[in-house]
This record gives structure tokens, C-alpha cells and sequence, in this order.
């Protein structure tokens, strides 16, 4: 599903800012520009709000609206390596690679699935700005708003990651730091999301998100696409190490870890050159090549044997899904009852 427009310029700028070896700015051309005050008044107004009974309601609307499209976007989306994280019942932060506005959707189903139901997604505070029906989502549906001020974090955020990890929720932090449209490769991350991994002592479930094209069109520029999440091992802390020693070899193992899945989901090494197959769904610079006519078309049996692999594929990983689902609920009572 294609959200947004001028996604020319987008990947005119996702090809600069590869060449320039610059994997964390932005790259997005529609997004608000605001001054530092009118940051710091978003995240005023949202935490006025959120004791109030209205942000409650408008939550619990969000949240249901927010798994309504999660359900509708990931009816075909795969979770490979549930059993990976069969066992943790505690808080945990979630990594995972960020390219469309949806793939929260996509991590979310992968968490309910296998039983960790109160999952938080840290959000940019200028996404605090939109308007119309994605900012009432951007507002409400369980977001985290991070600060872009250092002693805003320190006051607010911080405690609310806390807090939340306390509760034992899943809370999402890209540490890509910014959307990069369709983009397959995994990029280097930012420190953030394994500090608060480290301070709070709770691991980092590692995830990647590998999106299939497929063939059939969504607009003039874009085939559609399909999603396999890939649950990687999880990261723990050294509780002989300080919080910043652990980060940083928390990162460098979730870096690793994300580049092998990558190079295992598509045969390849990872090379930061761009090519138009670096996009997702994108029919490319030569835009009268269309895809379809460069795949040879499959026999009747051909294609039924493909869907039938498929379906079994499925099956399986929601098998091992409820599996994990059972087992992680099993340990959640034990714990309860020590």
C-alpha cells in the first residue's frame, strides 16, 4: 500500500544520501518543518492529555482502529523464528528496520502472535503534528513521542520508557531513525534504543522485515509487496558491563545479526551501492519495462505447487506462533505466582 506522494524525489534522495554514505537522515519530502518551541509544545499538549478519560477512550479507539488495518495490511505477512523469543515475559525493546509508515503493523501482528499484546511505538514528536485521521492514529494508537531536545528525554521520556518496561510491555524503537521508503538493506543504527535496553536491564528483540515484491501493480511506479518478518535471537545485557559498554555491543550484535538476515532473505551480500532493486516494488528508472514481462509465465501446475508450499509454510509458522504464544503465557503465570 503506497501512503504519500513525490516518492520520485524520495528515492532521488535515499540514491544521494547512499552515495554520500549517510544512512540516518531524512529523506521524506512532505513532513513538517518546526521550530523547537512548537516541538516542545506537541509534547506538552500530549502529556497534558494522556491522564485525562478522553485520551483514554480516544486510545482504546485508536488501538482498534490501528488492529483493524494491522489484520488487513499483514493478512499474507509470515513470522519466521518465533521460537526465538519463546521465554520472555518481561519488558523488551524492539528493533526493527523502518520503510513505510505501516511496518509498525507489521511487527505488531508478529508480537500479538506469539503473545505480547501491549506493544509501544516510539514516534518522532513532529509526527505529533499531522492532522486528519493519521494524526488522531499518530496520537493515540499506544505511540511514545521522543524528544528531540536532550533534557526533554532525560525528564519525560525516559521515565515513560520505565514505566512502560515495568508494566512489561514490547515498545518498538527504530534505531534507523528515520523512514527510508522501501528500502531492503538494512542500515546502521543508532545507540538510543540499546541504552534503554541496557539501563532498564530488559533485552532487545531483534527483528527484520524482508519485503517480496509481487506481481501485481499498485500504481504506475509500484508493484505491490509482501512481508516476512524474520524474529532474530535475542540481545541481552552484560550485568558485568556499564549501561554504555552494553549498548554499544548490543548494537553491534542486532547490526550484525540484521545484515545476515538480509544476505540470507536475499542471497546477496550487503553492499551499500544503490540499484533500483534496493526499493522495494519500484519498477525502477526504466519505467517501460514492466516487470511481468520479464518473468516466464508458470504452468497451471507449476503455480499450484507454489501455493501449496506456500500455504504449508503458513501453517507451520502459525503452529509454531501458538506454540510460543502458549509457552509465554505458561511463564507469565509462573512468574505472577513467585
Amino acid at each position: 500500500m503506497i501512503i504519500g506522494s513525490h516518492k520520485d524525489e524520495v528515492i532521488k534522495n535515499i540514491e544521494e544520501k547512499v552515495a554520500e554514505q549517510d544512512f540516518n537522515s531524512k529523506v521524506e519530502v512532505d513532513d513538517a518543518e518546526l521550530s523547537h518551541d512548537e516541538r516542545n509544545a506537541l509534547v506538552d499538549e500530549f502529556i497534558a492529555k494522556s491522564k485525562t478519560l478522553k485520551k483514554r477512550v480516544d486510545t482504546l479507539c485508536a488501538r482498534a482502529i490501528t488492529d483493524s488495518v494491522a489484520r488487513m495490511v499483514n493478512r499474507k505477512t509470515r513470522v519466521e523464528g518465533a521460537k526465538n523469543i519463546i521465554g520472555i515475559t518481561s519488558g523488551a525493546i524492539i528493533t526493527s528496520n523502518h520503510f513505510n509508515p505501516l511496518d509498525p503493523t507489521i511487527v505488531r501482528t508478529a508480537m500479538r502472535r506469539t503473545g505480547h499484546k501491549h506493544m509501544r511505538i516510539v514516534s518522532q514528536e513532529n509526527n505529533l503534528a499531522m492532522g486528519g485521521f493519521i494524526g488522531y492514529i499518530m496520537k493515540n494508537a499506544d505511540t511514545i513521542p521522543l524528544p528531540s531536545q536532550k533534557e526533554r528525554r532525560s525528564e519525560f521520556f525516559a521515565e515513560k520508557i520505565r514505566q512502560e518496561l515495568k508494566k512489561n510491555s514490547v515498545i518498538l524503537i527504530y534505531p534507523e531513525q528515520e523512514m527510508w521508503f522501501n528500502y531492503r538493506k538494512p542500515r546502521p543504527p543508532k545507540r538510543g534504543a540499546y541504552y534503554y535496553a541496557a539501563e532498564n536491564n530488559v533485552p532487545i528483540i531483534s527483528c527484520f522485515v524482508e519485503i517480496r515484491d509481487t506481481d501485481e501493480l499498485d500504481n504506475d511506479e509500484f508493484y505491490k509487496t509482501e512481508y516476512v518478518i524474520h524474529i532474530l535471537k535475542p540481545i541481552y545485557p552484560d550485568p558485568n558491563k556499564s549501561a554504555r559498554e552494553n549498548s554499544f555491543d548490543m548494537m553491534e550484535t542486532d547490526y550484525r545479526q540484521k545484515i545476515e538476515a538480509y544476505e540470507k532473505a536475499y542471497s546477496k551480500k550487503l553492499v551499500y551501492d544503490f540499484e533500483d532493486s534496493d526499493i522495494a516494488g519500484w519498477i525502477g528508472h526504466d519505467a517501460s519495462v514492466a516487470k511481468s514481462t520479464a518473468l516466464a509465465p508458470m504452468s497451471v501446475v507449476e503455480e499450484h505447487k507454489k501455493k501449496s508450499a506456500e500455504r504449508k509454510l503458513r501453517h507451520r509458522e502459525r503452529r509454531e506462533c501458538r506454540h510460543v504464544k502458549r509457552k509465554t503465557r505458561i511463564s507469565r503465570i509462573f512468574r505472577k505466582k513467585r
